[in-house]
């Protein structure tokens, strides 16, 4: 179930860079757009978890999911939603695939976590892989708006580095909630967090919701981006660690070029190719130790099995 809810939140993370660039570049406010998304799926799903008896409305009195809202969605999306508008939906990919290395940097520094060996040759090797995969495609038009667009993804980056490591903890303390009602709530403060950066920062003009591309991007991204891929990668942080989930982002590179050969005919190179093994070989290293524990986990269940 793990490797299968993993093998999900790549594809469908691996599809949301180009669906943003999509919608900001037909004209949707970033930072609206950002919080319409994530508002409209925290509080579909919260209110599912209610309906269910899973959860209750006391959940969102608490300041863990304003936290967690304000770094893993607030902090993210809106660096991500806001860069879009300078950087390709690419590199954007290439930029945020900093975060498994980010996380493991800051597990070091602040938690005092020595990371193994394998997973910083990991996190460096993958890193490279997507460098290898996507810069041959990237037209380099450097420009001012362009370096500080790449900069706010690395800002947002460390957001979503400190928001994984946190809900982790959140997760821990509060075991007797479900992690779906967790995710929905994270995603309801930090929806709420990315209104106020809209009403602040944005002339909004709700024309744009009449527009197909962004209508399209809007509904795609809510329910597919947020309510199921945000929802199977909450419940895998809960299953497993902060850094296992993460790593989706050195698979969404490789989704995305795939993506573009069979529907968009977009050529593959042998730099395409070579990008795409060591962006494999750097996921196993980074996940050694996690996949060590899947693989024990399924031989003692199977071991009870046979001696039931």
């Amino acid at each position: 179930m793990i490797l299968l809810a993993y093998a999900l939140v790549c594809l469908i993370f691996g599809t949301t860079f180009l669906a943003i660039k999509i919608g900001v570049d037909a004209g949707a406010p970033p930072f609206l757009s950002a919080g319409l998304r994530f508002f409209l799926a925290g509080t579909i799903l919260f209110l599912w978890m209610v309906w269910k008896r899973k959860a209750s409305f006391s959940l969102l009195l608490r300041k863990e999911m304003l936290f967690t809202g304000a770094a893993l969605t607030f902090g993210t999306f809106s660096a991500l939603y806001w860069a879009e508008q300078y950087v390709s939906s690419g590199l954007a990919a290439v930029l945020s695939a900093t975060g498994p290395i980010m996380i493991l940097l800051m597990q070091t520094a602040f938690l005092r976590q020595k990371a193994p060996l394998h997973s910083i040759y990991g996190g460096i090797i993958g890193f490279i892989g997507v460098l290898l995969l996507v810069l041959p495609n990237l037209s380099m038009d450097i420009s001012p708006l362009w370096l500080i667009g790449c900069a706010v993804v690395l800002i947002g980056e460390c957001c979503y580095a400190a928001g994984a490591i946190y809900s982790k903890k959140v997760i821990t303390s509060l075991s007797d909630v479900s992690p779906i009602a967790l995710n929905a709530a994270q995603m309801m403060y930090g929806g709420a967090l990315l209104f106020i950066l809209s009403l602040a920062t944005e002339d909004v003009q709700l024309e744009f919701l009449f527009s197909f591309q962004t209508a399209g991007s809007l509904l795609y991204l809510t329910v597919i981006g947020s309510m199921v891929g945000h929802t199977l990668f909450y419940w895998l942080v809960a299953k497993t660690n902060p850094v296992f989930p993460s790593t989706w982002l050195y698979i969404s590179p490789p989704i995305a070029v795939g993506v573009g050969f069979l529907f968009y005919n977009e050529t593959v190179s042998w730099v395409t190719i070579l990008g795409v093994v060591t962006i494999i070989a750097g996921t196993v290293l980074v996940n050694t130790s996690a996949l060590k524990q899947l693989i024990l986990k399924r031989q003692l269940r199977a071991d009870s099995f046979t001696k039931i």
